[in-house]
């Protein structure tokens, strides 16, 4: 990469731990060096971090949660904002970057035209440089498939799993489904439902999702799932951080 380009990863703690290993691998055998940054309540509101310090129980996700005193949900989606966008923003400044003189490179295909548009005018809402070289080159996720079926290493998830164990932006029928797959993976949210006496989604508790799963556990298809992507920064905005 030319000296200018900073590639980046922000670690909410509530990443899958083959999301975090393929990070890893992509920076070691591309021979790239990547920035992982966690959201620290703090100035600057960020820590680098590595593979092996990064968090993997949701730290960041509760500190987050304690400063705001509420749950993100589906109508303020605050923590991508907030734990992705806003460390990357900081370590920017942090190299004496301005916002709207550097350009964020955004890794979104020819086919999330909808996300595209609307990644535009997020950025012209908050004076940002956004770019989609992916999109430029008429990149597809035929291409995509393509491209990691040569290589001799990928993400290893199935593509409705996502990098969020068990992000409440998707569907219930693919969080159904995680759940079923990785019964574990609901205790976390539950357990910040219960604490706050909230809820990520208002249709459904996770609670009850793991009740569901747990008395119906062959009941959840995965193969007739419409295709989608991952679910961060699709319809989350930078403008709700300083909410």
């Amino acid at each position: 990469m030319p000296d200018d380009v900073i590639v980046a990863f922000a670690n909410t703690g509530k990443e899958r731990e083959e999301t975090l290993r393929f990070v890893f691998e992509c920076g070691s055998r591309f021979g790239v060096r990547i920035v992982w940054l966690e959201w620290r309540d703090t100035k600057p509101c960020f820590e680098e971090v590595g593979f092996n310090s990064a968090s993997r129980n949701g730290e960041p996700f509760d500190a987050i949660i304690a400063k705001k005193k509420r749950l993100p949900n589906w109508r303020e989606r605050w923590c991508t904002s907030m734990l992705k966008l806003e460390p990357m923003f900081a370590y920017a400044k942090s190299l004496g970057w301005k916002k709207g003189e550097y350009a964020e490179l955004i890794g979104l295909r020819d086919d999330e035209g909808e996300r595209i548009l609307r990644g535009f005018a997020k950025a012209e809402e908050t004076g940002r440089r956004v770019g989609y070289p992916l999109a430029n080159a008429k990149i597809r996720k035929a291409d995509v498939m393509n491209f990691w079926r040569k290589m001799d290493f990928d993400l290893a998830l199935e593509p409705w799993e996502g990098n969020c164990d068990l992000c409440f932006a998707v569907p219930k029928a693919i969080r159904l489904a995680r759940i079923r797959r990785n019964p574990s993976c609901g205790l976390w949210w539950n357990q910040k439902e219960v604490e706050r006496d909230g809820f990520f989604d208002r249709r459904v508790r996770v609670a009850d999702l793991m009740d569901r799963v747990e008395r119906h556990p062959d009941m959840f298809d995965t193969a007739e799932f419409d295709e989608f992507d991952a679910e961060c920064g699709d319809g989350c905005g930078y403008g709700e951080a300083a909410q």
